[in-house]
């Protein structure tokens, strides 16, 4: 496996970059909301082919004030379009970080789990060749791996 990830992220940018998310937090959070999985599942949901229409909808009512029903209200309508227009751009700048958080987090995670694999692999030869300390160490790592041998019926040291 190629080390693609070899960083830390100095303290001093890590404290930066805390700092940002909570001014995104502080100035955000106080207008979001949040949406059960049902409640998500109920709504009509506008994609991108349907913001032109809305955009069209939204420029008639303006120019054709006539043909609105008593339901429509043209300042939320134009308050949720705006806020689709400012924040859209954000989230998917956000999103875009966050998918790549998550592809570095992942590739992270195996790297080191690779690293600690081939540990404890020559930890548990250690300690089949009866070396000093090592059965000690490959007992508290082999925890890792009992509840998979358990499920197999055999034993870890066997493996």
């Amino acid at each position: 496996m190629d080390n693609k990830i070899s960083y830390v992220v100095p303290p001093a940018e890590l404290k930066l970059i805390k700092e940002a998310i909570a001014v995104l937090q502080a100035k955000l959070e106080p207008n979001l909301i949040s949406l059960s999985i049902e409640e998500r599942r109920n709504l009509n949901k506008m994609g991108e082919v349907s913001r032109p229409f809305v955009e069209k909808v939204i420029e008639y009512v303006e120019i054709n004030p006539e043909f609105k029903s008593t339901y429509n209200n043209k300042e939320e309508m134009v308050k949720d379009w705006t806020l689709i227009n400012q924040l859209g751009p954000i989230f998917n700048i956000l999103n875009q970080i966050c998918s790549n958080l998550d592809d570095t987090l992942l590739e992270a995670g195996a790297e080191v789990l690779e690293q600690a694999n081939k540990y404890y692999g020559s930890v548990q030869i250690a300690a089949k060749d009866g070396m000093p300390n090592s059965k000690k160490v490959y007992e508290d790592l082999a925890v890792r791996y009992e509840r998979r041998s358990k499920r197999r019926g055999g034993d870890p040291a066997a493996a």
